[in-house]
């Protein structure tokens, strides 16, 4: 085992070492970045909305033509094996399924005989600490020059990869996403703002993935009353929040509180992240955490 990586993991039928899985030079996911990933997060041993997760998986299959190689119950017992020997509490579970392995290299599908590559593990999940929570974090701004179907969970994830690398090298925890001057996403994460109280959602569309915790958001805003507006949000409304924040479910709610090198707001987490942050809380504790 990795300090990242539980064993066993799950790999085209069987549950092996990590050193005894071997793929195929040959494989589409490594020739083309033509597959797709979900990641599941697990609260005690619990994996949180599984079967929407695995909704999305089979959302994105269809997107790109790639037969579902399990159905629901087969990748619920995959979760639930690698979920029962992971040493961790509480974890984030990844799924891939590429095109499989052609015996040459051409951009058409191959003949439906080739088998999809099926691969899975469990790592440790880990929430922001108290001290980054309290600061916030610091990120840019890029211009979005993903694909048009920044909906669908694939993992040719290059100019995600590439924003997000340029967000590290500023010493950035993030890169968001501006196209035609519009807020769509961070690299890997979802984005919300707060002004005059009310929290501003980018819709959801083809040019920005559908997160569980967005999800989780705006259930919480409806639930406990906070008003919310849902539509597109233009780059200035962006730099004139009060407040920003970026959600995942590694990252919970974490606010944002430098954007570019000026201060979001008034350079501190605001009221309104700390109340959903709080209810995300409970919520995780009352409900994610008993299955």
């Amino acid at each position: 085992m990795t300090p990242s990586v539980a064993e066993p993991v799950y790999f085209n039928g069987q549950f092996l070492p990590l050193a005894e899985t071997h793929v195929s030079p040959l494989d589409r996911g490594f020739l083309y970045g033509d597959g797709v990933y979900e990641m599941i997060p697990v609260y005690s041993r619990q994996a949180f909305r599984v079967d929407e997760h695995l909704k999305r998986l089979a959302g994105t299959l269809a997107g790109i033509k790639l037969p579902n190689p399990l159905d629901l119950a087969g990748w619920k017992a995959v979760i639930e094996k690698l979920v029962a020997a992971a040493p961790w509490e509480d974890q984030s579970i990844y799924l891939q399924v590429t095109r499989g392995a052609d015996n040459k290299r051409d951009h058409a599908f191959p003949p439906t005989t080739v088998t999809p590559t099926r691969f899975a593990f469990s790592s440790p999940l880990v929430a922001p600490s108290a001290e980054i929570r309290a600061r916030g974090v610091a990120v840019i701004s890029v211009p979005d020059q993903r694909w048009a179907r920044c909906d669908l969970k694939v993992i040719s994830l290059l100019a995600n990869i590439l924003a997000r690398q340029q967000a590290v090298e500023e010493n950035c925890a993030e890169a968001l996403l501006i196209r035609d001057g519009y807020l769509k996403e961070g690299a890997a994460s979802n984005i919300f703002v707060v002004k005059d109280g009310i929290l501003l959602a980018p819709p959801k569309t083809q040019l920005m993935l559908p997160g569980i915790t967005y999800d989780v958001v705006l259930e919480l805003a409806e639930r406990h009353g906070q008003p919310v507006k849902i539509g597109e949000i233009h780059e200035t409304e962006l730099r004139r929040a009060d407040e920003v924040w970026m959600t995942s479910s590694t990252k919970e709610i974490l606010a944002i509180t430098t954007l570019d090198g000026q201060p979001v707001g008034n350079g501190k987490p605001g009221p309104v992240g700390e109340k959903m942050w709080q209810w995300y809380q409970d919520f995780k504790n009352s409900v994610m955490r008993k299955g």
